[in-house]
């Protein structure tokens, strides 16, 4: 099931305004979060257009939270970071996804909550080339 003006559902045009796909994992999408202040932010997306984490079975749940944390591992791999925060919103997209944000005790935002899109840091296509290639080799 597939929602016409959703991001993750559609990718092109609209995933474009804030993620760039990275690959299929066994029942998501990873999505490299164009906004890096926060180096290796990611998005774990949910394969099908459903709201809520009880709207899937508990075998649907166990293999996304598996996804969750493979790429978890991988951005761990890849960054170094000191926390990875995890966080599921979704008030106006309803997609069930998880965002997961390397926090890095001398970085920005450390000892608080993430910005949803703060702004400030854009990579050049290159860059989130080289980011993608690390996180694949490292899934």
């Amino acid at each position: 099931m597939k929602d016409q003006n959703c991001g993750y559902c559609m990718r092109g045009e609209l995933l474009d305004r804030f993620g760039i796909y990275v690959c299929d994992l066994s029942v998501s999408t990873l999505i490299l979060f164009k906004e890096q202040s926060h180096p290796g932010r990611c998005i774990v997306a949910y394969k099908d257009h459903v709201s809520e984490i009880v709207n899937i079975s508990d075998a649907e749940r166990d293999a996304f939270f598996a996804d969750v944390n493979r790429a978890a591992k991988a951005i761990h791999a890849v960054f170094h970071p000191d926390k990875l925060n995890y966080g599921a919103y979704g008030d106006t997209g309803c997609h069930l996804h998880m965002h997961l944000v390397p926090k890095y005790k001398d970085g920005f935002e450390w000892g608080g909550v993430f910005e949803m899109n703060p702004g400030k840091v854009f990579l050049k296509d290159e860059e989130y080339a080289e980011i993608i290639e690390k996180l694949k080799a490292a899934l």
